[in-house]
């Protein structure tokens, strides 16, 4: 599903214009976004939960020369699946 069939399904699930929609979706993927730049973590019960991991600095192997390199510490978004999403995957 794309962000704009994402955006009709919610015009035609909650009965609002395509503007509506489209802002109310924005609104919540920008409050997620800086919920986690904060360094926290939004919890939805029942969807799941986003949170950001920590990722140490490590050494890797570059695959066409088999040269080293260092990979440098970083952050990554994670989402963890409530056990409603789990059951109606399922």
């Amino acid at each position: 599903m794309t962000k704009s069939e994402l955006i009709d399904a919610i015009t035609e699930k909650a009965g609002l214009s395509k503007a509506d929609a489209s802002k109310a979706l924005a609104a919540t993927l920008e409050s997620i976004t800086d919920a986690l730049k904060a360094g926290g973590k939004v919890a939805l019960i029942g969807f799941g939960t986003f949170s950001v991991s920590s990722r140490t600095a490590r050494t890797g192997k570059n695959p066409q020369t088999g040269e080293a390199l260092t990979i440098p510490a970083s952050k990554a978004a994670k989402f963890k699946a409530g056990q409603k999403l789990k059951d109606a995957v399922n």
